[in-house]
């Protein structure tokens, strides 16, 4: 007699054949309606547009300051990293141990201080960049951080990115395309033809330096501590931003009609970049930098609905298309998880478990495949049910001729 399994079990290889594309493109894991729309999910589409809106509000200040004749992006600039200076800088003072912040100068005082260079340098050369070409060059130029983060963030913090985050990104500047082609149809292509390759060039150096600030960041507040970041670009941010102020901008400064609407007029730009610098390590820990400066590309419909009451600008139905575009392309980036290999430390224990897993596997394979043998040698002479699971993948037990 021979031994039966009561049904056929599927082949591993036709699964693996018919699941490749979908693997390859989304993952190993098996994406359903409710695993996509997720409250994590949801809270990090939320959080994004949180950063949106505070990035719009630095950009309706500036513009009213614009009005006022007052161009002084190092003041502005300054006054930010004051605060985080005052606020989390401090706060670095009063710890005690290797979190304090002597420690940190002892160890890393020159990495965070290439930092704050790139940090403020990017600020200003973006703010620059408005003196030479359009806002239209400039929204579309400043997508080049994307790429470039990707590029940065593959090589520098491994990580691995899945064909749908491509999409996705690919979804998210068509949005951005869309957006530009309703400025164009509104007549909102604003702002100066001086000099348009000084000015697009100083767009593309301040990406790149975007790029570098964020993806430093992103490893900061991963791997150290969001106090420590914030606490080091307040301390070397003022230093720097303060020097070049001093350098740049002490004519300007001293030409400015102070009164209450402009002293109002820092205070809120000063506030929505704060808010900025201390919300961003934390929307940039749940998600990635790239995940985070595709949420900001609806920074600009948000500045446009402002204009709409504040400015008289003109509305278009492709500022709807544009947003939910953006919207779909940020989503899907962060269905798929992307893959960022852990510390050393967390990478040895996991090692250990697996290795600790697949010794306690092979022991297991070891006695079932002992009790196999008994199987098939006991089988068919004796005529008894065996108390082991036959080689098939089928929960039966072999027995003469019946499948239990």
């Amino acid at each position: 007699m021979e031994c039966e399994a009561g049904q056929i079990t599927p082949d591993p290889a036709n699964l693996r054949r018919s699941k490749s594309l979908g693997a390859f493109i989304c993952g190993p894991q098996k994406l359903k309606l409710k695993d996509i729309f997720t409250w994590r999910l949801l809270k990090t589409v939320a959080l994004g547009q949180v950063l949106s809106v505070l990035v719009c509000g630095t950009a309706v200040t500036s513009q009213y300051l614009e009005k006022a004749r007052v161009e002084t992006p190092m003041l502005q600039s300054f006054l930010n990293y004051t605060l985080l200076f005052v606020t989390y800088t401090l706060t670095l003072v009063f710890r005690k141990g290797d979190g304090s912040i002597f420690q940190i100068l002892k160890s890393k005082w020159w990495k965070y201080l290439l930092l704050a260079l790139t940090d403020v340098e990017a600020n200003y050369t973006v703010v620059k960049a408005y003196q030479f070409t359009t806002i239209t060059s400039i929204q579309l130029l400043d997508c080049f951080v994307i790429p470039v983060l990707m590029v940065l963030s593959w090589f520098f913090l491994k990580t691995r990115y899945r064909p749908l985050h491509f999409v996705a990104v690919g979804v998210c500047l068509l949005g951005v395309g869309a957006m530009v082609g309703a400025d164009l149809l509104a007549g909102r292509d604003q702002g100066s033809n001086a000099n348009v390759l000084l000015g697009d060039g100083l767009v593309l150096i301040s990406a790149a330096l975007y790029a570098v600030s964020n993806v430093c960041q992103e490893y900061t507040v991963k791997n150290l501590s969001r106090v420590e970041f914030l606490g080091m670009m307040g301390l070397f941010g003022t230093l720097i931003s303060g020097v070049q102020m001093a350098v740049l901008e002490i004519r300007p400064i001293a030409a400015i009609n102070w009164d209450w609407k402009i002293c109002l007029l820092f205070f809120a730009f000063m506030l929505c970049m704060y808010g900025l610098y201390s919300f961003m390590p934390v929307v940039m820990k749940m998600t990635s930098a790239t995940a985070v400066n595709l949420s900001l590309l609806t920074a600009d419909l948000f500045s446009l609905l402002c204009g709409i009451f504040l400015f008289q600008f003109k509305f278009s139905a492709l500022y709807i298309v544009s947003f939910v575009v953006i919207t779909v392309g940020f989503i899907m980036f962060n269905v798929v998880p992307t893959y960022t290999p852990d510390p050393p430390e967390n990478t040895e224990r996991a090692y250990q478990s697996v290795s600790t897993s697949e010794f306690t596997q092979g022991e297991e394979e070891m006695v079932l495949d002992e009790g196999q043998e008994k199987c098939a040698q006991r089988a068919c002479s004796h005529g008894e049910p065996c108390p082991t699971l036959c080689p098939t993948r089928s929960n039966t037990w072999c027995s003469s001729g019946v499948a239990n």
